[in-house]
């Protein structure tokens, strides 16, 4: 019998929906950031990315139709290529930051541009409602959602090639979530 929360994948799609339509919505990605890593910091664990998470249960719908089912190589779930990737990830978002103070503190031009693998600009107008947020916020929207939109294509790029949730093996929120249920084991002990 399905739970609620089940039915989570809905909030994923809802919040690609929401941010091509207002690009202010990017923010409630935040949660996606923020709730993981409590249940790791208070919880020990990472039920979040095992029953929670709404990517991963995206990925897993999708997957039931479009995944090759193939093996996933080993070297994706290497300690390496995670870190890797979460270093990569976690400098990205620093840099996501710097933009975002930039335009905050250096008066500089907000960037209506969606970036997507880090690498493509693509021009981008999802503000809507204009002078709703403050430049910087809107500045940080673009950039989290050009974020979340490249983080969920290479999530479903792996799912075709390899197993539905191949991304849950290197995400960098499951990660970092590991990495805080490993500290909060040895603290409990």
């Amino acid at each position: 019998m399905k739970k609620w929360f089940d039915y989570l994948w809905i909030w994923s799609l809802l919040f690609f929906i929401l941010g091509f339509f207002y690009i202010g919505f990017a923010w409630l990605g935040m949660l996606d950031f923020f709730i993981p890593l409590l249940f790791a910091l208070f919880g020990g664990n990472k039920y979040f990315c095992n029953h929670l998470c709404g990517r991963g249960q995206w990925f897993s719908l999708l997957g039931k139709k479009f995944s090759r089912k193939k093996n996933t190589p080993s070297w994706m779930y290497s300690k390496w290529f995670r870190y890797g990737f979460l270093l990569f990830f976690l400098t990205m978002f620093g840099n996501l930051i710097f933009l975002t103070y930039g335009v905050a503190l250096q008066g500089e031009n907000v960037r209506e541009v969606l970036t997507l693998f880090w690498t493509f600009r693509i021009p981008f107008s999802g503000e809507s409602i204009p002078g709703l947020l403050p430049r910087w916020a809107l500045q940080f929207s673009y950039g989290f959602y050009s974020l979340m939109v490249t983080s969920a294509l290479i999530g479903m790029i792996v799912m075709v090639l390899y197993k539905p949730r191949t991304w849950c093996g290197f995400c960098p929120m499951g990660t970092m979530t590991q990495e805080i249920c490993k500290i909060h084991s040895k603290k409990t002990k």
